[in-house]
Parts: structure tokens; C-alpha cells; sequence
């Protein structure tokens, strides 16, 4: 969420920026303008009425010692006049309130300066390319058909069992799960990151403290009973960790890692792109998260785009890293790189990770900030980042290690599965 101060200073610089998100914000930045300016003359005028009741309550003092009870009593009056007054003007206050926390929310973050323009994906700009060219056996499969020829997922039984979307490991498929998992726990732990296991569902106050809430709720699952979400990343949980803390001048940087469950409904979702593993509902994906001083939050940023791009690379995967331009930038992000990976059966880019700075978006939601060394409290930085989301790692590494009638495992990951291939 963006800060009054943000808006106030500024406000012909926040309608430009979200423009390049291809966001009109001119009438919702001059409502919020209007209820801010409000917010403080019904303030001033509050603190002016409990001046005046202070004062009353001293004369009603002195009139009361002096024995002037006809006088004092007509001087309660006009206090009980006062305290009606301000009854009624902290009801107005609070209702103006409200409404300019429903505006403030329905800005998007500003994306930082990095950010190229355009309007879609189409216009996302390529920064780096890697991995070895793919060199695919004749007649070769795309994933789906590889699942069902070797036994290791079930895409009809997950359909049997709850619905499209939901597949069932089975085999190798399942063991390859679980050694990807631990396989990315372990680089990220190794990088500094301290793993958790968050819960994966939440409160409607953690999935606003992120951003999911209100824009995101129509793709994330409900538990009306209980009022909770199913988590759509690990992010979510994690990151409020963080929610009303105040962090010490030398606790940076804050590095958390988490396996979890994932579950989007992915509305208006079809054709190719759902195909097998491509979109699901239910994924299981590793994410990092950190919380950094703002000063440092770019360098960090740089940091989790090599770290991940180095557990790519430790896959033997082809690959490229996008920063993603303003059209095609979420609500809450500042900046993002997206990778994917060549799926040379299916002759298309997979999307395996978004890696983001938030900048101070999240953290002023969350009321998470930080003591600097002058004792004065700022809102700190989030940054968080796939690494990595397994359903299309999966994909690429079935359909890339085709051989003649068998699947090769990377070498990194035998130590993990228990086997060097899938036949």
C-alpha cells in the first residue's frame, strides 16, 4: 500500500508511474487527496473541542471550590454539549477513515525506474539466456504423454479423485517430487536462507498484509466456514511472520525459505496452457523470502535472481530470465524477473519462477519496519522469489531427458531420487 506522505508529495508522480502499469490512478489519487485533507481538519477540529472540555473541566473546578454549584453546573452543561460534538465528529473521522483505507488499497505499487514500458508479456524485455541447446530423440513426447508411458502421474485419477488440475504422483513421479523439494530446500538453505514450515492457510489479514487481498480473491480458495485461504505461495504465510514487528537497526537481512503446497483456481484458464503439468491448482513449490533495509533491497534483488538462476543452471535446464514490463507487472510488485524454461517437446517457454521487490508496498501493509540508528522508525523492503515452483521443472526435465526408451536424472538429483532413470 502506498504511504499518505508518497501521495501528498507527490501526486503528479504516482499518477505518471501507474500509468506505465496502464493504470488510470488521477480520480482515486484526488479522493484520496480530499479525504486526507478532511482526515486532518476533522482532527484539528477534535483536538480543539478536547481543549475546550479540558478548559471547562477546570473552571467546573474552581466554581465547584468557590461554592458557585449554579455556575458550575451550567458550565457541565455546555461540556456535555462539547462531549456531543465530539462524539459526532469522531464518528465522521471514522468513517472518513474507512474510505480513504478502501482508496489507499486500490492503488497498486509504483514500479521502480528499471521497469521497461509495454502493455503485455509480448513486450517483456529478455536480459540473460543460458543453459545447453535441447537435443530431443525422434518421436519424441511432450510431458503428459511421457506421465502416462512411464506410470509416474496420473492426470485422470487426480480428475476422479477432485477435479482438473489436480494430478497424482505416483512411482518415480512421486519420489521426484520430494527430491526436488528437498533438493531446493538445500541449496537455499545453504545460501543462508533459514527454512520454516508456515501453515497453508490463512487469515484474511495475512493474505491483505501481502496483497492477495482485495485484488487476488477471486483465484484463491476459501474456507467460508472458518474464514480462511488456502495459500497460493509460501509467500504469503511467510512474509507475515513479519506483520506488526518492529526489527532492530542490525537484524538484516531476514532470509526465510519454505516448502509448500500452492493452490490457485487459475479462473479463465484453458487450451494449451493447462495441459498436463503447464497450470495446475494444487503445485507444490520452494520460495524464498527476505526482508531487507531499503538502502539494500536492489542488491538483494540481484542476489535472489543469481541464486535462482544458479539452481537452473544445476538442473542443466535451458533458460531465460525477463524483467517484466509495466503492463504485465502485478498489483504489488516494483519490479520483477520472471524465468523460464525451453520445452523443446512442447516448442514453448515454461514460467518457473517470478522473482520481486515489493519495495516498502508490503511492508506498510503489514506494519512491518525496522529502528535505524538514529532510533527513528522506517518501513523496511520485501523481496520474495520461486525457487523453485515444481510443476513445469518437472515438465522440462521429463521432456528434455528423453532418451530411447527411458528418462535420464540429472546427476545433481540421483543423490535425491535413488535412481539415475525413469524407465
Amino acid at each position: 500500500m502506498l504511504t499518505l506522505k508518497t501521495l501528498r508529495d507527490d501526486p503528479e508522480m504516482v499518477i505518471r508511474k501507474l500509468a506505465v502499469k496502464h493504470f488510470d490512478a488521477r480520480e482515486i489519487v484526488g479522493r484520496i487527496l480530499t479525504l486526507d485533507a478532511n482526515r486532518r481538519s476533522l482532527q484539528q477540529e477534535s483536538d480543539e473541542l478536547l481543549s475546550q472540555q479540558k478548559a471547562k473541566a477546570a473552571v467546573i473546578g474552581g466554581l465547584m471550590k468557590e461554592g458557585k454549584k449554579a455556575e458550575a453546573e451550567e458550565a457541565k452543561k455546555e461540556v456535555a454539549v462539547l462531549k456531543a460534538r465530539s462524539t459526532e465528529l469522531l464518528a465522521r473521522a471514522d468513517e472518513n477513515n474507512r474510505e480513504l483505507e478502501a482508496q489507499l488499497v486500490l492503488l497498486p505499487n509504483l514500479p521502480c525506474d528499471l521497469v521497461p514500458e509495454g502493455k503485455d508479456s509480448n513486450d517483456n524485455l529478455v536480459v540473460k539466456t543460458g543453459g545447453p541447446e535441447v537435443v530431443l530423440p525422434e518421436n519424441a513426447l511432450p510431458h503428459w504423454d511421457l506421465a502416462k508411458k512411464y506410470d509416474i502421474i496420473d492426470f485422470d485419477l487426480g480428475v476422479k479423485i477432485t477435479g482438473a488440475g489436480f494430478p497424482v504422483y505416483k512411482g518415480k513421479g512421486a519420489r521426484l517430487q520430494r527430491a526436488l523439494i528437498n533438493f531446493f530446500l538445500d541449496q537455499n538453505t545453504a545460501a543462508g536462507y533459514r527454512e520454516v514450515e508456515p501453515p497453508v492457510m490463512v487469515n484474511s489479514a495475512s493474505a491483505f498484509g501481502t496483497g492477495q487481498l482485495p485484488d487476488k480473491e477471486a483465484q484463491m480458495y476459501y474456507a467460508q466456514l472458518d474464514d480462511f485461504y488456502l495459500v497460493p505461495t509460501a509467500e504469503v504465510p511467510v512474509t507475515n511472520i513479519f506483520r506488526d514487528v518492529i526489527l532492530g537497526a542490525d537484524s538484516f537481512p531476514q532470509k526465510l525459505t519454505a516448502y509448500t503446497p500452492c493452490f490457485r483456481r487459475e479462473a479463465g484458464s484453458y487450451g494449451k496452457d493447462v495441459r498436463g503439468l503447464n497450470r495446475l491448482h494444487q503445485f507444490d513449490k520452494v520460495e524464498i523470502v527476505r526482508v531487507e533495509k531499503p538502502e539494500n533491497s536492489y542488491a538483494a534483488l540481484d542476489e535472489m535472481v543469481a541464486h535462482v538462476e544458479s539452481l537452473v543452471g544445476k538442473l542443466g535446464l535451458k533458460y531465460r530470465i525477463l524483467r517484466l514490463c509495466g503492463g504485465d507487472l502485478s498489483f504489488t510488485s516494483a519490479i520483477t524477473y520472471d524465468f523460464e524454461l525451453w520445452s523443446a517437446a512442447q516448442g514453448r517457454w515454461l514460467e518457473i519462477s517470478s522473482v520481486s521487490n515489493f519495495e516498502s508496498y508490503q511492508a506498510n501493509r503489514l506494519h512491518l519496519r525496522y529502528k535505524d540508528e538514529n532510533g527513528k522508525t522506517q518501513l523496511c523492503h520485501t523481496l520474495n522469489g520461486s525457487s523453485l515452483a515444481l510443476p513445469r521443472v518437472v515438465a522440462a526435465l521429463l521432456e528434455d531427458n528423453q532418451k530411447d526408451g527411458y528418462i535420464e536424472i540429472p546427476e545433481i538429483l540421483r543423490p535425491y531420487t535413488g535412481f539415475d532413470r525413469i524407465d
